[in-house]
C-alpha cells in the first residue's frame, strides 16, 4: 500500500492533505493512557485539524457507527461460534469488549470524520520528499 494512498493515511491516522504528519501525538501501544492526546496542527503541513470550534463533535457520530458495529459483529460471533449462550454472557462480553476497544474506536472515528467530513483534499505540493 502506498504511503501516499488514502486508506493509508486513514488506517495509519495521519493527516488528509499530506497524508504524511501524525494525528495524534502518542502511539498506541506505547502510551495508552493518552490515546485522545492530539496535534492542534499537521507536525508536517501544518493543517489545522480542528476545522472550526466543536469540530469534532461529530466524530461522535462514527463513533456511534464503529461501537454498533463491534456490538453486533460480538452478538454475531456469540451466537454463531458459541452456541448462543446465556443472555449474562452476552451482557458482560459486549460492554468488555466496547470498552477495551474504546482507544481504538474513538481514534477511528476522529480519523474517519476529518477525512470524510473536513473538506480538506490530498494536496501533493505538501508533500515532504525527504521522509
Amino acid at each position: 500500500m502506498s504511503k501516499k494512498s488514502g486508506l493509508y493515511a486513514i488506517l495509519n491516522h495521519k493527516c488528509p492533505r499530506c497524508r504524511q504528519g501524525d494525528l495524534f501525538k502518542y502511539s498506541l501501544l506505547s502510551k495508552p493512557h493518552k490515546f485522545t492526546a492530539t496535534h492542534k496542527t499537521c507536525p508536517k503541513c501544518q493543517l489545522i485539524f480542528e476545522r472550526e470550534p466543536g469540530f469534532f463533535f461529530g466524530a461522535m457520530y462514527v463513533s456511534y457507527g464503529l461501537t454498533m458495529g463491534v456490538l453486533l459483529a460480538t452478538a454475531f460471533i456469540l451466537y454463531n461460534f458459541f452456541g448462543d449462550p446465556d443472555l449474562v454472557v452476552y451482557i458482560t462480553a459486549v460492554p468488555l469488549i466496547v470498552l477495551l476497544l474504546l482507544p481504538v474506536i474513538f481514534r477511528y472515528s476522529r480519523t474517519l470524520y476529518l477525512h470524510g467530513f473536513g473538506g480538506v483534499k490530498y494536496d501533493p505540493k505538501y508533500v515532504k520528499q525527504s521522509d
